[in-house]
């Protein structure tokens, strides 16, 4: 099975995006999106962000997982 963990981009530089996810700052490669922004959603996998996400699945992902623990 594999996690990918939502994050908040706070920054883009050269393919590099600094990220938030529950106040826990990270860089991780943004080779594999077009156009991220900061103040946009991803999902990140492994050191890199592999998909931008929209709210509706922020939200989502945040009630399964507030399920869970």
């Amino acid at each position: 099975m594999c996690v990918g963990l939502q994050a908040k981009v706070v920054s883009v530089n050269d393919g590099v995006a600094l990220v938030d996810a529950s106040g826990a700052k990270r860089t991780v490669s943004a080779e594999l999106i077009d156009s991220l922004e900061p103040g946009d959603y991803v999902m990140v996998h492994a050191g890199s962000a592999i998909a931008k996400i929209t709210d509706s699945d922020k939200k989502e992902t945040e009630d399964l997982l507030s399920g869970l623990f």
